[in-house]
């Protein structure tokens, strides 16, 4: 059996165990539905408001798309700055480790009364969120390049450039598909607390709203389509990791 079909029977059958146990759950404590609803209610409320959640959930898509493409490029130019200047080490790591002191969540306010209620804010949050570490890993990856390459480079009088490049980029690939498997872990994150602290369209929002409305059921549901957005995103960072694992 492939190894692929192994992992989504193994999958499934942990989240058939997962459903029995909340519906178990749900049924024997007596517990409210607007507290908790079981499995079936969700279930009815991701087929009655699949409209909503489905604009919401695009809106929710774009922005981390968006977040992760500009948070994946700032990270590689990143690793790549420090790994080739010296002196940008020197004046720039010190930065970004005390900047990763300071919470980026605790800036989502900031970001929101600067740029907006809208895209901007969300897109700036998440970029923030998985910029760091791809920059980190992969530089981690690029600066412990073996001892025979870095001899093979200085026999083949290559420069520093050139040694980045052709020598220790393809080498950090797995490094930055580390940094990528944490990226789209924090990305969703991100995106709820973006849009939890100010928006008017996208899966957060949906969340508040419902929550304050007693609609238990349809945040729930947000939150699956949420999950299921994460899922996706995973799915398709390790189907990178495999095809990129058999070429280097």
């Amino acid at each position: 059996m492939p190894r692929a079909t192994q992992h989504l029977r193994r999958g499934a059958i942990s989240l058939a165990v997962a459903l029995l146990f909340w519906q178990a759950l749900v049924s024997l404590s007596g517990v409210p539905p607007f507290i908790l609803p079981g499995p079936l209610r969700v279930g009815e409320a991701l087929w009655s408001e699949a409209d909503l959640l489905w604009q919401n959930a695009l809106w929710s898509a774009g922005n981390l798309g968006l977040g992760l493409a500009i948070g994946l490029a700032l990270g590689v130019e990143t690793a790549l700055l420090l790994t080739i200047s010296p002196r940008a080490r020197w004046l720039l790591r010190p930065v970004l480790v005390t900047a990763q002191a300071v919470p980026i969540f605790a800036l989502a306010p900031v970001l929101t009364l600067w740029l907006g209620y809208g895209m901007p804010s969300k897109i700036v949050t998440i970029a923030l969120v998985t910029y760091f570490p791809i920059a980190s890993a992969l530089f981690d990856r690029l600066t412990a390049l073996p001892q025979g390459l870095e001899d093979l480079a200085r026999l083949s009088g290559a420069d520093r450039l050139r040694e980045t490049f052709l020598l220790r980029l393809p080498h950090a690939v797995p490094g930055l598909i580390s940094g990528l498997r944490l990226a789209v872990v924090y990305g969703p994150l991100a995106v709820l607390i973006g849009e939890w602290v100010g928006s008017s369209r996208g899966l957060g929002h949906l969340m508040l709203m419902a929550n304050g409305r007693g609609q238990t059921d349809l945040m729930f549901a947000s939150l699956v389509v949420l999950a299921m957005l994460s899922l996706g995103l995973w799915g398709a960072v390790e189907a990178l990791a495999r095809r990129v694992g058999g070429r280097f």
